[in-house]
């Protein structure tokens, strides 16, 4: 039985991480926005959610009790408004300047949550969150199980939606001025426009997310949403596929596994002294794996189906073949 309640436990966790990656395969793999803030947006989210359902304490000043899926709804939308105000800034510019601010947004918000404590803990993290399935929580394998569940129906809805708009006209815009921009403004497309639509709806799933790993641990705290999130969410959708909503979800469960895999062979081979320092090591095994994958599949375990740059590289090595010399054929 305990196998079974941390095979759920693995499972949640992978999913909602799977979020995050098809939130990220909205702004990077569809539209080609680089956001290198994405543990910023998983925070945001994760103490939105918290700070409006727990209820006002002395840990929590600001608590407002609300049900936990509203502090889901008021997650998406913090990260919709935090998306929407990144994009307004730097969605003119060229794509390093997202980069840089997308970072620097992430940083602020974890100094943020590090130093305000009236209102989310400060180092110390909140804790006590509400969790759902109250009647479960007693027996954990019942209440992994639910959760499970509840997360999966989340990640099968967020594919099922972005499926829908990945073959729909906006997502063929999408990917239209990801590869050549002048020629989707050519044909009366609004590039500034779309991206933000992109970058915001990407923003909020991945608050969305924040707030189902927030309630299903029950404690958050800053430490949680370091550089190191937006590492292992990349990495993760770069080995499942950009571009592909199934392979952002594949990229997520099996780098999480060899996360996963690799902390518990640390916990039992290095001294409790030294486990610190070796839990480098599993960033170096992910590296490593990122490294095999890219001279293995470039594209990924699940590249794009059918992308454009496919498209467009079929056309440029057809046009850069020299035509053939008539006079040789005689």
């Amino acid at each position: 039985m305990e196998y079974l309640a941390y095979a759920a436990f693995f499972l949640t966790i992978a999913l909602s991480y799977a979020i995050i990656c098809l939130g990220l395969n909205v702004q990077w793999g569809q539209t080609g926005l680089f956001n290198v803030g994405v543990a910023g947006f998983v925070g945001l989210g994760a103490y939105t959610s918290a700070i409006l359902t727990s209820p006002a304490s002395d840990q929590l000043l600001g608590g407002f009790g609300l049900p936990i899926a509203l502090g889901w709804v008021a997650a998406v939308i913090a990260g919709m408004l935090l998306a929407c105000a990144v994009a307004l800034l730097t969605l003119r510019m060229r794509a390093d300047y997202l980069a840089i601010t997308t970072f620097g947004i992430a940083v602020a918000l974890q100094l943020v949550f590090q130093n305000a404590e009236a209102l989310t803990g400060g180092v110390f993290g909140l804790s006590f969150i509400p969790r759902p399935f109250a009647g479960l929580r007693g027996n954990s394998l019942a209440f992994n199980l639910a959760y499970l569940a509840l997360t999966a129906a989340v990640v099968l809805g967020i594919y099922l939606l972005l499926q829908h708009l990945t073959r729909s006209p906006w997502g063929r815009v999408l990917r239209g001025i990801r590869e050549d921009e002048v020629a989707a403004q050519a044909l009366g497309k609004n590039p500034v426009t779309l991206r933000l639509q992109a970058f915001a709806l990407g923003g909020g799933i991945m608050a969305l997310a924040g707030a189902v790993q927030a309630h299903f641990i029950g404690f958050i705290a800053p430490a949680n949403y370091l550089p190191m999130v937006t590492f292992q969410v990349w990495a993760m959708l770069i080995v499942g596929g950009s571009g592909n909503n199934a392979g952002a979800i594949l990229g997520a469960v099996l780098v999480w596994a060899i996360w996963a895999l690799s902390g518990g062979v640390i916990a039992e081979v290095f001294p409790p002294d030294q486990q610190a320092r070796a839990a480098s090591l599993q960033i170096v095994l992910i590296g490593v794996m990122l490294c095999l994958i890219l001279l293995w599949r470039p594209q990924g375990l699940l590249p794009e189906p059918g992308s454009v740059s496919r498209h467009l590289g079929r056309q440029s090595q057809a046009t850069a073949m020299p035509p053939k010399d008539a006079s040789h054929e005689t």
